[in-house]
């Protein structure tokens, strides 16, 4: 059934309908001391003690930045460690946040690394999860129609391209708490998350739904 919306959507490519989107790689530093401190994350957060930091993509979480423009955004995750304005995260780990994609106000997509690496964006879940993050959601600089299409265009893709289970929104992600595929060690670290919201998540789930993703587990 996969192969056959994998068929569909590059029928879509051809015809016209997706042909104007496209990814474009703005790589953020991934030398070897993030390397280190990603394998370092999944051994100490959890138990997973692998050679390289890769991921078997089992889901996708959307978020938001809640800052105003790409370049700044882009900067928040360039640097392999942390900032120092995010002391409620560093103790956990040294790691800089991150994601997979970017996506700007007018709809580009930036692939800041590999899809198939680790990247630090959701609790609990970064071992099998591809983040896409969307520049703004603020009050001042609100999610965009452009931005929703080419989440929709992206989720797309990355469905066709991995055996995707899941497309949840970063607010969601404690529903998995007691799911299998939960391996956060520390029952202690939660943050609290509203991006990027019921009611894009809403509009994104819609678009997407011949997927046939998987409902999230319920508490």
């Amino acid at each position: 059934m996969r192969l056959f919306y994998y068929v569909l959507f590059l029928f879509f490519l051809l015809i016209g309908c997706a042909s104007k989107k496209e990814i474009v790689d703005k790589p953020i530093i991934f030398n070897d001391q993030r390397i280190q401190l990603t394998k370092e994350y999944l051994e100490q957060r959890y138990n997973l003690n692998q050679d390289t930091p890769t991921i078997e993509p089992k889901m996708i979480v959307l978020h938001w930045t809640a800052i105003p423009t790409l370049e700044r955004s882009f900067n928040a995750f360039v640097s392999p460690t942390l900032p120092n304005w995010r002391p409620d995260i560093e103790s956990v780990s040294g790691l800089n946040v991150s994601s997979h994609f970017l996506i700007d106000q007018n709809g580009t997509i930036y692939r800041l690394m590999p899809e198939t690496t680790m990247a630090r964006h959701v609790i609990g879940l970064n071992h099998c999860a591809i983040g896409v993050e969307n520049v703004g959601g603020t009050e001042e600089t609100p999610l965009t129609r452009k931005q929703l299409k080419a989440n929709v265009w992206l989720v797309n893709y990355l469905a066709t391209k991995y055996d995707i289970e899941y497309l949840i929104g970063h607010h969601e992600y404690t529903d998995f708490e007691n799911h299998p595929l939960w391996l956060e060690v520390d029952d202690g670290y939660r943050t609290v998350k509203t991006d990027p919201g019921p009611d894009f998540m809403n509009k994104v789930r819609n678009s997407t739904k011949a997927f046939n993703f998987k409902p999230l587990p319920t508490k």
